[in-house]
């Protein structure tokens, strides 16, 4: 297995500070900013929230009471299992007779609301997530941190967080594989779901190390020759051609010229080329000392990572526990 380096390469002047990190699931407060309507239709839309549990198990425990497969569960996206998390789910009952959802409640999972729907919610349908983040337990330079801080609004760089690449790495690992057997001509089944988080680390892993690049170069907030999109953006790879050109298209085959093998094993598997903006911009960011502590409260669109952010004021220790669903 090799060893992956995800520390990517900061924008804002380096971490100034250290603190600790998800001490408790209520340092790491998440609320979904959407607000589906009620209607009628065989779909029930539920408001949950969530402690200490991943989107994938909530989702299962839905399907169980329902008595539905997993595939009859939607959601916007998933949520972090370390925090207090607060998102809707979909569950299509077809004619099946509607179950007590607050049977569902515990320590782990409350019912908030619950209502008839025309349809299941699908993966980033809705507007975003605002984050409420206490930092523990701070150390290090607060004026050099307050000048990072007084920052951030005008955007961070947008990397994928390492969440995205698994325990480890343990998704790139799964990607060199598959990608070596595939340049060898052997073949062998993996599990969807296991195909799926290889390929979204691999397209993953490419954006940042064109991005990375471009930090290290100082132009990550600028628009280069060749830029096809009217803001900066980077490769998320696949099949068809790379619309950038010019210094663009020169900057983003260099960087990604290492994983030539990772670039044709994402187009074999079919996914077509897109573009991802490179400046991430936290909406309504405000940060407030209490003590020790540091408070961080912002609002992103989907598929975007608090983690850009926060690796941009501090040095994280994670202390969350690992006994939590």
């Amino acid at each position: 297995m090799q060893p992956w380096d995800l520390d990517w390469p900061r924008a804002l002047g380096g971490a100034a500070i250290r603190a600790d990190f998800r001490s408790v699931p209520e340092d790491f407060v998440v609320d979904e900013l959407a607000a589906p309507e009620p209607g009628e239709g065989e779909h029930v839309l539920l408001q949950i929230k969530k402690r200490g549990a991943n989107t994938a198990y909530v989702a299962q425990q839905l399907a169980q009471l329902a008595g539905v497969q997993s595939r009859d569960v939607g959601y916007f996206g998933l949520k972090d299992r370390h925090a207090v998390t607060t998102q809707w789910f979909s569950v299509w009952l077809a004619q099946k007779p509607e179950p007590q959802w607050r049977q569902l409640d515990s320590d782990e999972i409350t019912v908030l609301q619950h209502f008839r729907g025309p349809r299941k919610l699908r993966r980033g349908e809705h507007l975003g997530n605002r984050f409420q983040i206490r930092l523990r337990n701070v150390s290090g330079d607060r004026d050099a941190a307050e000048g990072v801080l007084r920052r951030v609004p005008e955007g961070v760089p947008n990397y994928f967080g390492e969440q995205r690449f698994g325990l480890g790495g343990g998704n790139l690992d799964l990607v060199n594989q598959l990608a070596g057997e595939q340049e060898s001509g052997k073949r062998r089944r993996t599990p969807r779901n296991q195909k799926a988080f290889a390929m979204s680390a691999a397209r993953s892993w490419l954006f940042n190390q064109v991005l990375a690049s471009r930090v290290s170069q100082g132009n990550w907030q600028q628009i280069l020759e060749g830029e096809p999109e009217d803001s900066g953006s980077g490769p998320l790879w696949g099949r068809g051609r790379n619309p950038a050109a010019d210094a663009q298209l020169a900057l983003e085959e260099a960087a990604m010229a290492p994983w030539k093998d990772w670039r044709d094993w994402l187009e074999h598997c079919g996914l077509s080329q897109e573009r991802r903006m490179l400046v991430l911009k936290p909406q309504g960011f405000q940060a407030d000392w209490e003590g020790e502590d540091l408070t961080l409260s912002f609002a992103l669109p989907p598929g975007t990572f608090a983690t850009a952010v926060l690796r941009e004021v501090a040095e994280l220790a994670n202390v969350s526990t690992s006994a939590i669903k």
